[in-house]
């Protein structure tokens, strides 16, 4: 491993080998750490069947053809799903309670409350109250339910620790699935990226010039770092920053923790869903259990199941049975227990407690959706950090760390251009 460079990249993300790539196109050395075996961070595919992937984090290319990965995809020959989008616009989403589908005119009810829940989030947001979303949402309401569960998948975090300036910033529709996976994806764009691989950071040394970083692979030095990590390692100490970070950047840490969404992938022998039954769909039931299912999109035999926020935490804690027990029962509750018998295969995230994330995305606190602007801030122009969680508007996607990489590259470079950076 090289010892010396411009600037050192903690984490290969999608960050963290745009930064690479734009610090490149740049004319500045860098040297790309990464804790994991492979790079990709958040967003990886696995086999659910031979052939079939199945995307454990990030799944779709979010705001369609506006997608830097979508150009990106097409020049790797990968296949990019661009007729699916549709099936994830609110008019085509199936509501199913207690195992019957909604008729029209509950799901007219349905959509209703759903408007007017937005509408008034929407409101607190341009009279400047960034409150719990819980403070501002009829929770009484009989299709609270599904929407409590919604936000909870969406945010990782249930409605009182949603801030609804956070929640409004955010746009950008669910867009595009990868045929063969988003973290494919991203492994094959990423792939002529060096990456020192299995080289967990930790300490960051900024007490003297420049930045020393020290790995089980050895100790490199810098002129600059760039942090790429998740929120829930900055704040989980696994990284020692001597001296320690300035106040105000904790605050920041502090006040974007991570959210937990988790997907359970279930494999059948066949189509059990049915051609025209393909699709997006919200179901619940009266213990209040609910789920977002995604049901053969792809013209495969898989369905994804998304629960987030407490519940979601703990069915990751029950372990995976109890999750592959919960994802079927919701998949049952829509399509008939016959399905049971064709079940072969499922793959169960657990996010919570994944040691180099801990946790899907990083969510601001009530009253602190500004601090994304501080998380992104340097520390003494030496030390960067990138990140969906530097994000506003795009936060929680992975195109929105890949263009925060490039921005930070950008300011890196300008930096130490100007020759005031330690040396």
């Amino acid at each position: 491993m090289p010892t010396e460079t411009d600037v050192i990249i903690i984490g290969a993300g999608a960050a963290g080998l745009s930064a690479t790539k734009e610090l490149s196109r740049l004319g500045k050395t860098s040297i790309v750490v990464e804790a994991s075996h492979r790079i990709g961070g958040r967003a990886y595919s696995e086999e659910i069947a031979p052939g079939v992937w199945f995307d454990l984090g990030c799944a779709w290319l979010v705001e369609g053809l506006a997608n830097p990965f979508v150009p990106i995809a097409e020049a790797l020959g990968i296949t990019v799903m661009q007729n699916t989008c549709s099936l994830f616009k609110g008019e085509n989403i199936h509501y199913y309670r207690s195992g019957t589908a909604l008729s029209d005119e509950q799901r007219a009810t349905c959509a209703r409350y759903y408007s007017d829940s937005n509408s008034a989030i929407s409101i607190a947001v341009k009279h400047g109250r960034d409150v719990p979303l819980s403070d501002v949402v009829d929770l009484e309401n009989e299709f609270a339910t599904p929407f409590v569960g919604s936000v909870a998948s969406s945010w990782g975090l249930d409605l009182d620790l949603v801030s609804t300036a956070d929640y409004g910033s955010a746009y950008g529709e669910l867009g595009f699935p990868v045929v063969d996976g988003y973290g494919n994806l991203i492994a094959a764009w990423g792939a002529d990226v060096p990456v020192t691989l299995n080289a967990r950071v930790e300490r960051i040394d900024w007490s003297g010039r420049g930045v020393k970083v020290d790995t089980p692979q050895g100790t490199i030095t810098g002129r600059a770092a760039l942090s790429t990590v998740s929120t829930g390692i900055l704040a989980s100490g696994d990284i020692l920053f001597e001296p320690g970070l300035p106040d105000w950047k904790l605050e920041a840490i502090d006040s974007l923790p991570m959210g937990t969404e988790n997907k359970m992938g279930v494999y059948f022998d066949r189509d059990v869903f049915g051609e025209d039954s393909h699709g997006f769909y919200a179901t619940w039931n009266e213990s209040g259990s609910t789920a977002k299912v995604v049901a053969g999109v792809m013209g495969r035999n898989t369905a994804a199941v998304f629960v987030g926020g407490r519940h979601g935490v703990w069915l990751e804690k029950q372990g995976q049975q109890a999750c592959h027990d919960f994802a079927v029962e919701m998949i049952a509750d829509i399509f008939g227990n016959d399905i049971r018998k064709h079940v072969v295969r499922s793959i169960v995230t657990a996010w919570e407690t994944e040691p180099l994330s801990r946790g899907s995305w990083a969510c601001a606190r009530p009253g602190q959706a500004h601090q994304r602007v501080n998380l992104a801030r340097p520390v003494d122009d030496r030390l960067f950090f990138a990140g969906e969680a530097t994000m506003t508007g795009l936060q929680g996607t992975c195109h929105g760390a890949y263009l925060s990489g490039i921005q930070a590259a950008q300011e890196i470079a300008t930096q130490l251009n100007s020759g005031t950076s330690q040396t």
